[in-house]
């Protein structure tokens, strides 16, 4: 570990990041742009976890959904990373310590495996069962998991600050 440590110092080192880390305006702008790809993925991805749990949407395909919101999560998840790869260059060595900020990146991970499992079992068979009021099981299950992951995603972010 003791590589990755330096990798975080010599980060938290460059200009890029001394800048954002010195700057009395840098580090909450980039923040608040981070905060509203999070309010737009969060969001967006919601919407779908609730049409695939059952719970509201049930009136649209998860197709059609899909066709709306997917581009509104990718794009939200792009600005997260890129303005979460500022804000961690800022404070590089401090998040190597982090347990809160650790958790935080398994949850980004397993929300990534998540969906990928849901798009090459459950979703494979949409034109089945996308009208249903109630999706099936798998696809139930997939929701309540990103939901919960995500929604997870966002409390270890703000707990980063406290930690």
């Amino acid at each position: 570990m003791h590589t990755l440590y330096s990798l975080c110092y010599w980060l938290g080192n460059t200009p890029l990041g001394r800048s954002i880390h010195d700057s009395s305006w840098m580090f909450p702008v980039i923040e608040t742009l981070h905060l509203f790809g999070i309010v737009v993925l969060v969001g967006s991805a919601s919407v779908l976890d609730l049409r695939l749990m059952g719970v509201a949407f049930k009136d649209y395909t998860v197709s059609m959904l899909g066709r709306r919101f997917l581009p509104w999560i990718w794009g939200g998840f792009a600005l997260m990373v890129v303005t979460g790869g500022l804000l961690f260059s800022s404070e590089a060595t401090k998040m190597y310590g982090s347990d809160v900020f650790r958790a935080k990146m398994l949850m980004i991970a397993a929300a990534g495996v998540n969906a990928l499992v849901f798009h090459f079992l459950a979703y494979r068979s949409v034109g089945k069962w996308e009208r249903d009021p109630v999706a099936p099981l798998a696809a139930r299950f997939a929701g309540v998991v990103s939901i919960l992951l995500w929604f997870g995603i966002v409390g270890a972010g703000r707990w980063i600050a406290y930690s």
